[in-house]
């Protein structure tokens, strides 16, 4: 089997899409690229697109039968890792401050990586880390 050489698109679920939207485009500078109502939001990243679907309606059937996504959904808090620079954590690290995001936690792993940990509003675990983590 062959290995993926990367993610293409994470999803985590959020209830409140406005909140969403107002946190990874807002807070985060995201570019939103396309949101369907109160089904979703995406973002673009580097090399990669960060989804957020409600999961009140991804659960769903799909009504258009050009584009048959299977439903799904999860309830709870997901977690996303956004990787970062030493330097860009510390300017992560500002802006969220400032934005008046509380940081839930900041430390250095064994291996000495860093890792800046904080809440978006669906209560979804947001991490910025030096990719270094995983010997990246």
């Amino acid at each position: 089997m062959t290995t993926p050489p990367r993610i293409l698109e994470a999803a985590l679920y959020a209830g409140d899409l406005d909140a969403a939207e107002a946190f990874y485009g807002g807070v985060l500078g995201f570019e939103r690229v396309l949101r369907a109502g109160e089904r979703h939001v995406f973002f673009r990243l580097d090399g990669a697109i960060l989804l957020v679907f409600n999961p009140a309606e991804t659960e769903k059937t799909p009504g258009n039968p050009a584009l048959p996504v299977p439903p799904h959904g999860a309830r709870g808090p997901g977690h996303v890792c956004f990787a970062a620079t030493a330097e860009a954590l510390e300017r992560w690290h500002v802006r969220l401050l400032a934005a008046g995001v509380a940081i839930e936690a900041d430390f250095r792993w064994p291996g000495g990586a860093r890792s800046i940990y904080c809440r978006d509003p669906a209560g979804n675990s947001v991490e910025f880390a030096e990719p270094r983590l995983w010997g990246l």
